[in-house]
């Protein structure tokens, strides 16, 4: 049976507060708009508030015992004109404030995916892409759920029962005020302490929903080894298996928001009946009129109304500031690479590469590298070569600082690389990488990524010194083909040529070449070589390879074993010492003439 990786803990240490600051800034950008949507926002509530008394002025004149000869035509005017001022009012708020709502999602959207980038390469190997992807779609989506909760709902509703209690104080009756308040605060309590009990339901089906989701993703993005190992069935079932949680999670969370309903609409009910039992009595003792109590009982439903819709938006804006605490979180997360804050750009005018005592290793109990010491001078081609896990592709990903050294230093023109910005280093280096990755794009995009400035003549240039331009060119759609997810409508071949043509395009000083052969046929291999080897003239280059064969003219050849260098000179030298690098070639070579043979 396959473990199942899923170690999302339970999510305890909000903080909605701070949250809630951060957010601010963001809104702040438009703050004469947002002053404006708050003024149309007090004028949509006093148009509201003032429809009552409208309105009891019209029962109180029409209850009159002398019956008015015409109707009140300027009341029920004014009563028609308050209505939809309260929505001309209401819709101009929303006019006015969309631009703050959305500005503020784009930029906190693009800040977080600016900071993704920043983090460094550690953080993506363990990253599960379709959880980020779900947390920061939540994310982003709560924070306009937040701005419109809080513009719209919370602000509002304060507004009107701020005006409601002063006219029921100053008009009425102590013990209206008395059970209008004490309603509010039984339905704020009840709503807070069932809310936050049923909170930790929400969040355990936002980890399921999040962890479904990465399980499908990473799924789909594997496709060939499911179809590989006839996992269809297992992946499937996992994925269900998960949904199956989220299904139960998802019975009680509504079985526990029922409950909430009943409990708020049976308080409000309450509350209600008992001021019309006080408005009633009033008018039965002549202390009120039938208008006061149509006054009372619209204030009272009018205010009830939107407090009722409270406790909705109160469940939602917990539910939001849990996804907004997730989406934060990403925004903290510490990558274990960062410039200096003195960190200066990179001035590598001759490219010499220096790694002096290195020692490295991913994990503390499992180092790699192990006091390395090389240098590759200016223009010169340096090979490394060895067994599988000796820990050659660790030195082209310390060289991009995509990890710091242990110990030691890794330097270009006597520049340690860790005083520099990441950004210059790597407009300094290209690279080949053993497995070509490319963008589910055209092979344009492909190519011209390497240098989105770069002309059309450049990109052809380049495909055709990586000997690709030909069967582009013979494609339906040449330079336009789209290559597929991860690049899986093109062989390893094709999308290594492709990788080449674009660190071709990319003309960087120092040139990496980790396995850039690897998938090549023995013919396209040494067409390859040759493009290869006009690129690197004038160029540092270092090239980790497996085949030796393909790096016999390389200046200096460094042989690893254990992260240790065993051997290291040019092919001849090594092959008079007669030691591992020897062994090595010679094996490489009989395999060759099996082939041959066959």
């Amino acid at each position: 049976m396959i473990r199942t990786r899923y170690t999302d803990a339970p999510h305890k240490d909000r903080h909605d507060l701070s949250n809630l600051k951060r957010i601010v800034p963001f809104l702040w950008e438009y703050k004469g708009r947002v002053l404006v949507a708050m003024v149309l926002l007090i004028l949509a509530k006093v148009a509201t508030v003032a429809v009552p008394f409208i309105l009891k002025d019209i029962v109180d004149l029409l209850d009159s015992k002398t019956l008015p000869l015409v109707l009140p035509v300027t009341l029920l005017l004014g009563y028609g004109a308050l209505r939809l001022l309260n929505v001309l009012f209401s819709e101009l708020r929303d006019t006015v404030f969309a631009r703050v709502r959305y500005r503020a999602m784009r930029n906190l959207s693009r800040e977080v995916l600016s900071h993704l980038y920043s983090l460094s390469l550690q953080f993506h190997l363990e990253r599960r892409t379709g959880g980020i992807s779900r947390d920061l779609e939540r994310g982003t989506r709560a924070v306009s759920s937040i701005m419109n909760y809080l513009v719209f709902n919370i602000i509002p509703t304060m507004a009107e029962f701020i005006l409601v209690a002063f006219l029921l104080l100053g008009d009425y009756d102590a013990h209206f005020a008395i059970v209008t308040f004490s309603t509010i605060l039984v339905y704020v309590a009840f709503t807070l302490s069932v809310t936050n009990w049923r909170m930790h339901i929400r969040h355990y089906m936002n980890r399921l929903d999040s962890h479904a989701n990465a399980m499908a993703v990473d799924g789909l993005i594997n496709f060939e080894t499911v179809k590989y190992f006839n996992n269809d069935d297992y992946e499937i079932n996992r994925y269900d298996n998960t949904l199956d949680e989220w299904e139960d999670a998802a019975v009680k969370s509504q079985t526990s928001m029922s409950i909430l309903n009943f409990g708020q609409g049976s308080i409000i009910a309450v509350g209600v009946t008992i001021m019309m039992f006080y408005a009633a009595q009033g008018v039965v003792d002549g202390s009120m009129s039938i208008g006061d109590l149509v006054l009372v009982n619209a204030l009272m439903l009018q205010l009830f109304i939107p407090l009722n819709f409270l406790g909705i938006i109160y469940r939602s804006m917990m539910h939001s500031l849990a996804d907004i605490d997730l989406m934060f979180g990403l925004l903290d997360k510490k990558g274990n690479v960062s410039d200096k804050q003195d960190a200066v750009e990179l001035n590598a005018s001759q490219g010499m590469v220096r790694f002096e005592n290195v020692d490295f290793g991913y994990q503390p109990e499992r180092q790699i590298l192990h006091q390395v010491s090389f240098e590759i001078p200016a223009g010169k081609k340096l090979a490394v070569v060895g067994p599988s896990g000796a820990g050659k592709s660790t030195l082209s990903r310390l060289l991009f600082r995509f990890y710091d050294v242990d110990k030691g230093s890794v330097s270009i023109d006597g520049q340690v690389i860790s005083d520099v910005t990441q950004e210059s280093l790597r407009q300094t280096v290209g690279i080949v990488p053993q497995d070509t990755v490319l963008f589910n794009e055209s092979i344009y995009h492909n190519i011209i990524y390497a240098r989105p400035d770069a002309t059309e003549d450049d990109v052809f240039k380049a495909a055709k010194m990586a000997n690709i331009h030909d069967f582009i060119s013979e494609l339906p759609d040449g330079y336009d083909t789209v290559v597929g997810e991860r690049g899986l409508k093109l062989s390893g071949g094709e999308k290594q040529r492709v990788a080449i043509a674009r660190v071709i395009l990319k003309n960087p000083k120092i040139l990496v070449f980790d396995e850039a052969t690897s998938s090549l046929d023995s013919q396209s291999e040494q067409v390859i070589l040759t493009s290869l080897a006009e690129v690197a003239q004038q160029r540092t280059t270092l090239v980790i390879a497996h085949r030796l064969s393909t790096i016999a003219d390389a200046d200096i050849i460094i042989v690893l074993e254990n992260g240790r260098i065993k051997e290291q000179g040019n092919h001849q030298q090594l092959l008079a010492e007669n030691g591992l690098y020897t062994s090595l070639w010679t094996m490489q070579q009989q395999e060759k003439d099996k082939q041959e043979i066959e």
